[in-house]
This record gives C-alpha cells, sequence and structure tokens, in this order.
C-alpha cells in the first residue's frame, strides 16, 4: 500500500484519490486542499476535504480561489454550463461554510494570495455600492481577522510571562496551579 507522501497525485482513479485523502493526517489534508489539481477529481475529492473540521479559514480561502470562482460569481446558477455546475455548487459551499463559521482562523495558516483575496473583498464593496450581488460574497467581519491578522499576537509587546515549553495541560490547569486565571488568557476578556 502507498504512503501519502509516495503517491502520484497526477495519476489514479477518483477511488484512488479520496482514498488516499481520508488516510491523510491534518496537517497532509491541509496541504493537499491548497495544492489539488482541479483538473483533476474536485468535486469528490475538495467536496471531501473542505467538509472537515480541521480545514482552517486561510486554506478554505486558497482552496476557494484555486477553483477560479471569478468564472461563475456574476452567471445565474440556471446558466452556469452543466459540466461546472457541480464544481460551481462546490464553491458554493465552500462560501457558505466560510460565512458561517465552520473555517477558524489561525494565525500560522494565511491565505496563499492575500492581493487577490483583497482585490475580491475591494469589488464585493464596490458592487454593494453599485446594489448589486454577485454569487459569491463573504461575511467581511469574518474575513477582517484572517486579513488583520488580529489572531497574530507581537510577543514582545506582551506582560505575560509565558512558558519554554506551552502545553494545553499547562493553560488548563493554570487556574489551580497559579491560583487564579493565566493574565495570558485574561487579555481576550472583553472591558466594559
Amino acid at each position: 500500500m502507498q504512503s501519502f507522501d509516495e503517491f502520484d497525485w497526477s495519476r489514479g482513479t477518483e477511488d484512488d484519490h479520496l482514498a488516499m485523502a481520508r488516510r491523510a493526517n491534518d496537517d497532509q489534508l491541509r496541504q493537499l486542499a491548497r495544492s489539488y489539481d482541479w483538473g483533476m477529481y474536485p468535486v469528490s475529492v475538495l467536496g471531501w476535504v473542505m467538509a472537515q473540521t480541521s480545514v482552517d479559514l486561510g486554506t478554505a480561502l486558497t482552496v476557494f480561489l484555486n477553483g477560479e470562482p471569478e468564472r461563475f460569481n456574476y452567471i445565474p446558477k440556471h446558466h452556469v454550463p452543466q459540466d461546472y455546475r457541480d464544481i460551481a455548487r462546490m464553491l458554493d459551499n465552500i462560501c457558505l461554510r466560510v460565512n458561517s463559521g465552520f473555517y477558524l482562523a489561525h494565525p500560522e495558516r494565511d491565505v496563499s494570495s492575500r492581493k487577490r483575496l483583497a482585490d475580491w473583498v475591494t469589488y464585493q464593496k464596490a458592487d454593494q455600492a453599485e446594489g448589486r450581488q454577485g454569487r459569491y460574497t463573504f461575511n467581511e467581519d469574518i474575513l477582517t481577522t484572517l486579513l488583520n491578522d488580529a489572531l497574530r499576537l507581537d510577543p514582545s509587546s506582551e506582560t505575560a510571562v509565558y512558558s519554554p515549553r506551552p502545553s494545553l495541560l499547562r493553560d488548563l490547569f493554570s487556574p489551580v496551579l497559579e491560583l487564579g486565571v493565566s493574565r495570558r488568557l485574561l487579555r481576550f476578556k472583553p472591558r466594559d
């Protein structure tokens, strides 16, 4: 049996691709999503991959842009050629999942083309100003987290003391160990 890293994605059947995607770990899955050839079997393979909770917002937007959504954005659904309806529907699903918050932003996983995404948002705003709307309209509040690097923190500006070895267990038990809530966590508390 071939390993994920040895698999030749330019060959094989749709079932081979899907089986290999299902064997991938989370990092491999995100890598596959970002680099999958849309000329192969995107509907079944990427359709399954994009439904996984390990896919983050940056990866989802990269996949969306790789699908060349511009070609369908201003075409009514019933005018999309039959051969492309499944792809357009998959792009619809990615957009809906982005807008529903299904994909979470991760500070270390950015969209592959920030400029292209920023251009998309600019055109979306221009459409709204002119009273029209494309097929794929993103909730800008969700994209802002990624585009403004809202999750990236500058460690030099932090006053909290970080452990040299971060640990989920340390974060969970810090209220007991430190007899209170960690200052690192309190910085996220809304101010009244």
